[in-house]
């Protein structure tokens, strides 16, 4: 009696083997793949809601901007400064708010707000500068340093006058723009071309150093306790790709301010 044998041949076997160490590769390459996009795409969210959280601010500032008949009582401030790069920006003006900057102290609702970009040696920070006693006699600023954003690369603020867009308003303008565009943009992990977030608004009635006031386009002008406020609406966007503006490095440094 004879038995036939059975089994896989050497040759069955390789096959077999080869095709197993294929499939497995394809997986895990696939599991690599996923997992490095999903944590691109959890970065670039997290870089996102930090940028429209420094711009909400910036918006919720300049929506309560402090206007007094008396343009000399008022303070707006835009500066821009060459820079290898681009150009560095800071916005300086006052603003109303109900939220102390200092629990503990006694405050007013107007305070000095300041926003700067400050590039130290391996990163840059949008950083806010709050003082509740504003003062235009007083030459060197004051205030509390609170970081908006980390890892920023641009802060892009540019003026409209009614006819022209400017990157710089001096006080000696002794007048509001009609538009003011706020622009961030922050580095993406993994990327080259940074995310960028922006938002519009534009200031619906402007006061002169007489105290003569002239209408813009539309909106109204509110007053609760004797402090009057800006109205004026407010339009944001957003982009992930290249800045279409101008880079920004910092001038500033927090050496410069006092912490209260």
């Amino acid at each position: 009696m004879c038995f036939k044998k059975t089994g896989f041949t050497l040759v069955e076997v390789l096959v077999a083997s080869t095709i197993g160490a294929f499939i497995a590769l394809v997986a895990v390459g696939a599991l690599r793949a996923v997992t490095a996009s999903a944590e691109l795409v959890e970065n670039n969210i997290s870089v996102s809601a930090e940028l429209r959280f420094a711009l909400n601010t910036i918006s919720q500032d300049l929506m309560n901007l402090y206007r007094d008949p008396n343009y000399a009582n008022t303070r707006f401030i835009g500066l821009a400064e060459e820079a290898e790069d681009g150009y560095i920006s800071s916005l300086i003006f006052y603003t109303v708010s109900r939220i102390k900057a200092r629990s503990s102290q006694p405050e007013g609702d107007v305070y000095e707000v300041e926003y700067n970009l400050v590039r130290e040696a391996d990163k840059s920070v949008l950083m806010r500068r709050c003082w509740p006693y504003p003062d235009k006699e007083e030459t060197e600023p004051h205030g509390i340093l609170t970081v908006l954003a980390e890892d920023i690369s641009m802060l892009q603020v540019r003026y409209y006058d009614g006819e022209d867009w400017t990157y710089e308003w001096p006080e000696e303008m002794e007048v509001l723009p009609q538009l003011i565009e706020v622009s961030l943009a922050a580095k993406q992990p993994g990327r080259t071309r940074p995310i960028v977030e922006s938002f519009m608004m534009n200031f619906t009635r402007s006061t002169s150093m007489t105290g003569v006031e002239s209408e813009s386009t539309e909106g109204t002008e509110s007053s609760t306790g004797g402090t009057q406020q800006s109205g004026g609406g407010s339009s944001s966007g957003s982009s992930s790709g290249g800045s279409g503006g101008t880079n920004m490095s910092s001038g500033g440094s927090k050496s410069g301010w006092r912490f209260c």
